[in-house]
């Protein structure tokens, strides 16, 4: 660590010193503030100190009221670990931990690659797919594909309508369910793909799979299995009821839009088939610290749908509350991940580079 400090010498349950970083110039701005106030206020119940830095929605970095800056390897305000705690692009892409890792600072979280990974929804299931693991139908959609000849517009809606219908048309790069549409006939195709193309250059288009929206945490490292690491924790599966046909922003934000049933409504066999695919999930996307791994689950049949490597982290979001019913409460998950974070800091250093 800049300041001296090896995360050795920072004992189980030594006070740290954390920046939490939130806001950020995505579109998920107001999640993040409230994720990050969370996750600062929880820091405190921990006994940790926190730094506040809040990243306006123009990108500047500010702390007590100032505009921020830092010098390379130097640290982060002589912070022992940063919290990223942002959403979406410039934030959750691998672009905010690339800049971490200049400053030679821990920070909570996947690496670069793997945030750049599974944000890109298209990528990470081209990588899941590798992997040969079980997942939704989709089909990867650029914009200059519907800009070009007809024919190659043509060649798009004869992949999509392949999936069946409906279809979800989604941003690739965005999460919490902002710009997707869905589209239950061919005619509402063209529409939705420009308005997600408002957001992205590359949009993603998903059968829509029959079933249960099933929900796991991750928490651990498995890189430090055998190290001295407890290596990667799962939690209970969780079950997401909303009342509309899916699971939209308005579901996930708006008070009751979603309950939350902890353990799943879903069998022994499905359960544990859930828990490993998320364990390989985390593992094939070089994932650390955490994750939340979303699935559905019709009968004994699972199929991967995405992993968040920062989801939302309020006590009352999922990834928390799955933590929490399997024996994680919300100060001790953001104390565990602090010291991951100095563990996977110290271990990399160690490498001659």
């Amino acid at each position: 660590m800049s300041d001296g400090v090896r995360a050795a010498d920072l004992a189980a349950g030594e006070r740290l010193t954390v920046a939490v970083l939130a806001g950020g110039r995505s579109s998920e701005h107001d999640v993040s503030l409230s994720s990050g106030a969370a996750v600062r206020d929880g820091l405190l119940a921990a006994g940790h100190e926190v730094l506040w830095v809040e990243i306006a929605r123009d990108g500047v970095w500010n702390h007590d009221g100032q505009p921020l800056s830092v010098t390379p390897a130097a640290g982060l305000l002589a912070a022992n670990v940063v919290f990223p705690v942002l959403h979406g692009p410039f934030g959750e892409d691998g672009s905010v931990q690339g800049f971490l890792e200049t400053l030679d600072v821990a920070y909570v979280g996947a690496g670069v690659a793997a945030s750049a990974v599974c944000l890109d929804k298209v990528l990470f299931k081209e990588v899941m797919a590798a992997h040969r693991l079980p997942q939704v139908d989709y089909v990867g959609v650029r914009a200059e594909s519907l800009q070009g000849s007809r024919e190659q517009a043509l060649a798009v809606r004869e992949r999509v309508t392949r999936l069946g219908l409906p279809v979800f048309v989604k941003p690739a790069h965005l999460g919490s369910s902002v710009g997707i549409v869905k589209v239950g006939s061919e005619d509402q195709l063209h529409d939705a793909l420009e308005q997600a193309f408002a957001h992205d250059e590359l949009v993603i288009v998903e059968a829509m799979a029959p079933g249960l929206e099933v929900e796991c945490g991750v928490l651990g490292t498995l890189s430090g299995e055998g190290n001295g690491s407890a290596g990667a924790q799962v939690s209970e599966p969780g079950e997401i009821a909303f009342a509309g046909d899916w699971y939209d922003y308005g579901a996930k934000y708006s008070p009751g839009g979603m309950e939350l049933r902890i353990p799943a409504g879903i069998s022994a066999s499905a359960r544990e088939h859930v828990e490993r695919l998320a364990l390989e999930a985390f593992a094939a996307s070089a994932c650390e610290g955490l994750a939340r791994v979303d699935f559905f689950v019709d009968g004994e049949r699972v199929l991967l749908n995405e992993l968040n490597t920062m989801p939302g982290f309020t006590p009352t979001s999922v990834y928390a509350k799955l933590l929490e019913a399997s024996g994680v409460p919300y100060p001790r998950l953001l104390d565990r991940l602090c010291r991951l974070a100095l563990e996977r800091h110290e271990r990399e250093r160690a490498y001659s580079r």
